[in-house]
C-alpha cells in the first residue's frame, strides 16, 4: 500500500514486536489506515504482559485472546459492553501478550466512534496490520515534549498504571 506521500511505508512486523508502553508510546502521530479512510494515531493506552490485571490477556490464553500470544503487529478487535469495537494492536515477541489500544484517531475520537467511523468490526480480529486493507502506516514522530503520560481510564483494574499515552 502506498502512503499518503507515495512511498510505501507500512510498519514492520519489528515495529510491533517490542516492549508494550515503547510500542504504545511510538503509535503516536502514525497513520490507521482502512481502505480509503486515514486517521493519524493521537491517543493509546498499553496494556502489559504480566502484572497487569486489566489486561485481557491476565486470564491465560482463550479462543478470545488467542491473537494476543501470536505475531505482533496483528489486530485484537472485541466488543466492549456490547456496544463498541475496540481496536487493540498486538505488542511483544510471539508467546508474550502485550497489546495497545487505540483510543483515539484525528479526526475522529474514540475509541467506540473511531471504529465506527473507519468500519472496524470483529471481522478484523487478527488482521495483519502490517499489510492489507487494514493497517498502519509510518508518520511523523512526535517530540517527548508533546507526548502526555497519564493513568489509564475507564477500567477498574489496575487504572492507577500510567500506560495512557496521548499527543498533549
Amino acid at each position: 500500500m502506498k502512503s499518503l506521500n507515495g512511498f510505501d511505508n507500512n510498519l514492520d512486523r519489528s515495529f510491533f514486536s517490542r516492549p508494550t508502553a515503547v510500542v504504545a508510546r511510538d503509535l503516536l502521530g502514525q497513520w490507521l489506515v482502512h481502505g480509503d479512510l486515514r486517521a493519524r494515531i493521537s491517543e493509546t493506552e498499553a496494556y502489559l504482559p504480566m502484572g497487569d490485571a486489566a489486561a485481557h490477556a491476565a486470564a491465560g490464553l482463550t479462543k478470545r485472546t488467542k491473537v494476543i500470544f501470536g505475531p505482533p503487529g496483528h489486530a485484537y478487535v472485541y466488543l466492549n459492553y456490547g456496544i463498541h469495537y475496540m481496536l487493540n494492536i498486538v505488542a511483544e515477541p510471539v508467546g508474550t501478550p502485550g497489546c495497545v489500544l487505540i483510543r483515539a484517531a484525528e479526526p475522529w475520537s474514540g475509541p467506540g466512534r473511531l471504529t465506527k467511523a473507519m468500519g472496524i468490526n470483529l471481522s478484523h480480529y487478527g488482521a495483519d496490520l502490517t499489510q492489507g486493507p487494514l493497517t498502519i502506516l509510518r508518520g511523523d514522530a512526535v517530540p517527548d515534549s508533546r507526548v502526555a503520560k497519564t493513568p489509564r481510564i475507564g477500567i477498574r483494574k489496575a487504572s492507577e498504571m500510567y500506560l495512557r499515552f496521548l499527543i498533549a
